[in-house]
């Protein structure tokens, strides 16, 4: 992948305001106090906003999301994900941080587009990754404020209602099948654009594929529109390689710029290690070792079962669970994809496959599963060396073997194998792999039983809203709890039930 360099980030970053624990009265403040500042600024740093610093990569993504799904386990306690803890502010670190920068930048660059008049390609671009933005934020917690969202400059909304998450879903389809037709051959983002460079053919397709994945999200909810929105977003033209993978290019600098959030957690935290659960899956798998490495008191590459701690403890099921004394002998993630440099994914090719396999297993598409199923596992074993340059590349012999062997197409079992190989494409982009587990209820997990869980030793459904909501948009904020189900980690959104 090209990288972009964005130098002007500074100057844009210091017209930004950086209230992060303010209500929505300080939130929706004018972002970018200079009128006259272009576009393509303002949309290269909503770009960095939407990938995130330390802060909610921290706290939401891992801590949260990669042991929920039993991609990473630890024994530390603050790692809350695999205990079903509740922390509020890791549970609440995503809005706490997309809603005063993301949103707040998003509305704003639309807002000055219109009094513009361009509705042409940055337009499209703009609703695209709009609609990236508050897919993350709703899938996340359910119903949230959208259509009144980042407006208090804009309109003088300072306490914007949440909207049913059905009619976000419906809304942001249609966003995105607008914003596709309003791309055309070239645009003038250029290299503010750090995803695709000004490339208006990858932001088509990743816009149909975004279309594709919201789709497949309401399988449950609404198969119907799903199979609508799906077969339209499929004939439109979605992701047809590696080179389409949409992900925010990073740099190691300058310092709290342009740096990925993965990397700088990793900088400063080695708590984590590979599940057990995610080895099983890995097993005669060639990405095992392209992903982990052996701890330090390992030769061999093992992961640390779910639930630990330092300490052994009787689980609630009366089954007393060892403690874990020496973490470094369980596999840590390999060094290769811990840089400050690497790129942050938002969709890949791979994930598109896996779900026109499912597409076709449900009998929406005419094209084979199991051909997408192959082509969805070349592609996820393919884009590591891609995305990670320091990682050994997987070979085409590597493929071929697992594909005859482990990883062999079984149309009994076809759903189960295409998620599970989305799960495990998913690594390190954990928003996307908890929220398809979810949805699809695979891989299976199996819930742990530490005695201090606070949802019954059932794996987190959603996270909770920050605890001011209650307080400064006290009526919008109890208009969603008492349509959606109470505030806990175990309500199921309107997609999951």
């Amino acid at each position: 992948m090209k990288k972009v360099y964005i130098a002007f980030l500074s100057f844009a970053f210091a017209l930004t305001s950086c209230e992060f624990d303010a209500g929505f009265e300080d939130m929706n403040v004018n972002p970018n106090a200079a009128n006259n500042v272009a576009v393509a600024n303002k949309f290269a740093k909503t770009v960095l906003d939407t990938s995130g610093g330390r802060y909610e990569n921290w706290r939401n993504s891992l801590i949260y999301n990669s042991v929920l799904i039993q991609h990473y386990s630890t024994t530390a306690s603050y790692w809350a994900g695999d205990k079903y803890f509740r922390y509020d502010s890791y549970a609440t670190s995503l809005w706490d941080r997309n809603y005063p920068t993301a949103v707040k930048g998003i509305e704003d660059i639309i807002n000055q587009l219109n009094q513009e008049g361009n509705s042409g390609s940055e337009m499209g671009i703009a609703r695209i990754l709009r609609v990236f933005i508050y897919h993350r934020l709703t899938d996340t917690h359910g119903d949230v404020p959208y259509s009144e969202a980042g407006k208090g400059y804009i309109d003088g909304i300072l306490k914007p209602k949440y909207d049913a998450q059905q009619d976000i879903y419906m809304d942001m389809l249609k966003e995105l099948e607008e914003a596709v037709a309003q791309i055309g051959s070239s645009s003038s983002m250029g290299n503010a654009d750090a995803i695709f460079g000004g490339n208006t053919t990858k932001w088509k397709a990743f816009g149909n594929s975004m279309m594709l994945r919201l789709a497949m999200r309401m399988t449950k909810a609404d198969v119907s529109a799903a199979q609508a929105w799906a077969v339209k977003a499929i004939s439109a033209g979605t992701m047809t390689s590696n080179d389409h993978i949409a992900a925010v290019t990073h740099t190691d600098g300058p310092e709290g710029i342009n740096k990925n959030g993965h990397g700088e957690v990793f900088d400063v935290d080695s708590q984590m290690r590979l599940s057990a659960t995610f080895e099983s899956h890995l097993s005669g798998d060639p990405r095992l070792s392209v992903l982990f490495a052996p701890g330090s008191s390992n030769s061999v590459i093992v992961g640390m079962p779910n639930g630990s701690t330092s300490d052994t403890y009787v689980g609630t099921d009366g089954v007393s669970v060892p403690g874990v004394t020496d973490r470094h002998v369980y596999a840590q993630t390999h060094s290769a994809l811990k840089g400050k440099d690497v790129p942050m994914v938002f969709q890949t090719y791979a994930e598109v496959e896996f779900l026109k396999a499912e597409a076709a297993i449900r009998g929406w598409i005419s094209s084979s599963a199991e051909e997408h199923y192959n082509k969805g596992v070349t592609a996820a074993m393919k884009m590591l060396k891609q995305l990670y340059p320091a990682s050994t590349a997987i070979t085409d012999a590597e493929i071929s073997a697992y594909l005859a062997g482990p990883g062999a197409y079984d149309a009994s079992k076809g759903w189960e194998m295409a998620m599970n190989e989305y799960w495990k494409a998913t690594f390190l982009n954990e928003y996307e792999a908890y929220a398809n587990w979810r949805r699809t209820g695979y891989p299976t997990l199996t819930p742990t039983k530490h005695p201090n869980s606070v949802s019954n030793n059932q794996i987190f459904r959603r996270m909770i809203y920050p605890g001011g909501e209650s307080a400064t948009n006290g009526d919008n904020y109890a208009a969603a709890v008492a349509r959606q189900g109470a505030d806990d980690f175990t309500t199921r959104m309107w997609w999951d039930k």
